[in-house]
């Protein structure tokens, strides 16, 4: 059988070397996902394999979707084992899809299993994953030990108490979590839920909020809070238009002010507040040595049917268009201009956006002349074979390759972790071809070194080196 060998995805003697002698033995640091610090803590084992690789995945729930799998089999309350097996159809028919790579590297990595699943094995494998899962080996801390983990990022709402963070701190796991910075909610203040929320953060504060200054002073005591717990990075999913530069404080406090009242504001009202508040949390997260980062381009939750009966987040987004290039380059000037510019990693949901990104991403450095603004790894519906080769391949002809970030997880499941090994090998193959092809020299210790650069050590720089 000519799959997942020890040199899957890797098609050269080059590639063979970077991989195997370099990349395969370097740790995780990964810099944002949505795993939930809570089941860390408490460190439980999962009931059974749909449980493990299901119960949060909505990467599996839309490739489940498409091949038609009734909703009651994927966030319903279906037979767990019958769950399984609609995914193993689904898997099996998905050639092409990344889906197919991440499932059997899941069932390699953690299960030893490396034969092709389908309908005839699928009982065994099922049996075989389900007794693993049920010892303390397979407790959730040691399946992010079993892909060396070091840092995990999860994505936390400034409102947050962070026990669960906290009380991991107190605790020898060997694993940083960290918690990360997302205010999205008080971004958007013509959404539903935003007067709502303000009170939350009134009560989390502990002092009336009815200004942009009281709102900022809120924002940056929640920060500090989350920075004593560990926080090394902000997120923030920006979806349709977000900055003005002509607007001022004064004109985001009158918008802000009206929201508060109930009181309908326009969409330009809306872009005015929000580059405002922008360019307030970026000043914060300079001052308090945070990253910020940008996730540029989605629209989301676009089946009101689905999101009725699934709820939000659950894989009914896409890709959307929009000037986004230009407003970034706004935000980030208006940063710069005042000495406010955080470290900064953009991600883009819009392949042709990508030559355009990375050029912008180009302009800002900090001394030393690397680049403060770093364009993140292939994001989302870009995180595939095709999509990483391109991002790296666009980053190493607008940039330099020795500085890339390094691969995330984005996931909200405790079995994806090989998919840093899947950028890894894609990375290792491409930098093996350019060597084969004499497009650079067999340089091989070099090229090693910086493959180490890019798995591990950049994030570590980038992300932990803000302290």
């Amino acid at each position: 059988m000519n799959f997942l060998t020890d040199d899957f995805l890797l098609q050269n003697q080059y590639a063979k070397t970077l991989y195997h002698e370099a990349a395969e033995q370097m740790p995780i640091f990964d810099y944002h996902n949505h795993l939930d610090a809570k089941e860390i803590l408490e460190d439980g084992c999962f009931r059974n394999l749909t449980e493990a690789w299901l119960a949060h995945d909505h990467y599996k729930w839309r490739a489940m979707r498409a091949y038609g799998v009734p909703e009651e089999l994927i966030t319903g309350n279906g037979d767990p084992y019958e769950k399984y097996l609609a995914y193993v159809r689904t898997v099996r028919a998905s050639i092409g899809n990344p889906l197919y790579h991440w499932t059997h590297l899941e069932l390699a990595r953690y299960f030893g299993i490396t034969e092709a699943l389908t309908e005839d094995n699928a009982k065994t494998i099922w049996d075989q994953c389900n007794a693993l899962l049920a010892t303390g080996e397979y407790s959730v801390r040691n399946l992010l030990k079993m892909q060396k983990v070091t840092h995990l990022c999860t994505t936390d709402s400034p409102a947050d108490t962070l026990e669960a963070h906290l009380a991991l701190q107190k605790e020898n796991t060997g694993i940083a979590i960290l918690p990360s910075y997302r205010p999205d909610v008080l971004l958007y203040p013509e959404r539903n839920g935003f007067r709502e929320y303000v009170k939350e953060m009134e009560k989390v504060c502990q002092k009336p909020v009815r200004s942009l200054s009281d709102l900022a002073g809120c924002l940056e005591d929640r920060l500090v809070y989350f920075v004593k717990a560990g926080c090394v990075v902000s997120d923030h999913s920006i979806e349709g238009a977000f900055f003005n530069p002509a607007a001022t404080e004064a004109d985001a406090d009158a918008v802000f002010r009206k929201c508060l009242k109930g009181e309908a504001i326009t969409a330009v009202e809306a872009v005015s507040y929000r580059g405002v508040l922008f360019t307030l949390l970026g000043s914060m997260y300079r001052k308090h040595r945070v990253v910020m980062q940008l996730h540029i381009g989605a629209i989301r939750n676009n089946s009101q049917k689905l999101v009725s009966r699934a709820g939000a987040n659950t894989g009914c987004d896409s890709i959307g268009e929009g000037e986004y290039i230009a407003q970034l380059g706004g935000l980030l000037n208006a940063l710069e201009r005042t000495d406010s510019l955080p470290r900064t990693i953009v991600y883009c949901l819009n392949p042709s956006m990508n030559e355009a990104l990375a050029t912008m991403c180009g302009n800002f450095l900090m001394d030393g002349g690397r680049s403060q603004v770093q364009w993140g790894p292939a994001w989302w519906f870009n995180d595939h074979k095709d999509g990483i080769e391109e991002q790296l391949r666009i980053y190493a002809r607008q940039g330099v390759l020795m500085n890339h970030p390094g691969m995330l997880t984005d996931s909200r499941s405790f079995l994806s972790y090989p998919r840093h090994e899947y950028f890894r090998r894609i990375l290792c193959n491409l930098v093996g071809t350019w060597v084969e092809r004499g497009e650079y020299p067999e340089d091989m210790e070099y090229l090693k070194t910086m493959i180490r650069h890019i798995c591990y050590d950049n994030a570590m720089e980038y992300f932990g080196g803000v302290r």
